[in-house]
């Protein structure tokens, strides 16, 4: 599965795919080859029913360091930017760089960020695309965009950081571009699990496996629904969205299967989608 040297896929548990950042020399700066590469394997676990859950780590001491400003020469590595001139090409890279959060969001299948140093900048913004974040003790985290003069605004930032913490905190983090390290990422709600780093792994797999226990259908409309409803304009709106998926999943054969597997004192065997 490893067709690009930026981006590591391996099967580490059943039905687990991790996808490891490997360009621990630079801490796993963002490169063209990790755009496609995230990409690609984002898209092959999206049609792949063996995986269930995908984790996103970093090779080495960093997740992601952000951009890799050290590289200006990256013309024609962006699909259809050859022959652009510098605005043409930086909107197009910057167009890719959302491609690649939408293709972490939008994964039908749950994605568990685990942060293992620092996370800044786009890489911040890749642990944000996430759905869920277990971060190691030595993880750092900053909105670092502004440092480079341009807005704290970028890549789905300015989107999902204020629906994970307070937006008053979001704001002072984007405005101010602060380095914030794991246990006060963890005190504003950021994180789902902090822990040692050698448990880092170990621990994003049992998240994973507790969501693996639940039917494939539940899990799925469960993250769908989440995410569409958080942005719901009403109460009604949001009703109506879960009255149709409770009315769908009725005919999966889920419940049929709880409450055999209830009666018998054992755990249900769910049915594929």
């Amino acid at each position: 599965m490893n067709q690009y040297a930026s981006v590591k896929t391996e099967i580490i548990a059943d039905q687990v795919t991790l996808i490891t950042l490997n360009r621990p020399d630079k801490l796993n700066a963002i490169s063209p080859e990790m755009l496609e590469g995230l990409q690609d394997a984002l898209a092959k676990i999206n049609l792949d029913s063996n995986t269930r859950v995908a984790i996103i780590t970093g090779e080495g001491r960093g997740f992601c360091a952000g951009a890799d400003l050290t590289s200006r020469d990256t013309a024609g590595a962006i699909p259809g930017t050859e022959g652009m001139g510098q605005l043409g090409f930086v909107y197009k890279y910057q167009e890719y760089l959302a491609k690649t959060m939408l293709a972490i969001h939008q994964c039908d299948k749950p994605v568990i960020a685990a942060v293992n140093g620092a996370a800044v900048g786009g890489g911040l913004a890749f642990s944000l695309a996430c759905d869920f974040r277990v971060a190691s003790t030595k993880a750092k985290f900053g909105s670092v965009f502004i440092k480079t003069g341009l807005s704290s605004c970028d890549v789905g930032t300015s989107y999902f950081l204020p629906k994970l913490i307070p937006p008053a905190k979001a704001l002072e983090l984007m405005a101010t571009g602060r380095i914030f390290d794991a246990q006060e990422a963890d005190r504003l709600g950021l994180l789902n699990r902090l822990v040692e780093p050698e448990e880092l792994i170990t621990s994003a797999v049992d998240l994973a496996n507790e969501m693996i226990a639940n039917s494939e259908y539940g899990v799925w409309m469960t993250k769908k629904g989440f995410w569409q409803n958080l942005t719901a304009q009403n109460l009604q709106q949001a009703m109506e969205l879960e009255n149709r998926t409770q009315a769908l999943g009725y005919f999966t054969g889920c419940m049929e299967a709880s409450m055999d597997a209830f009666a018998k004192g054992e755990k249900p065997v769910w049915p594929k989608l």
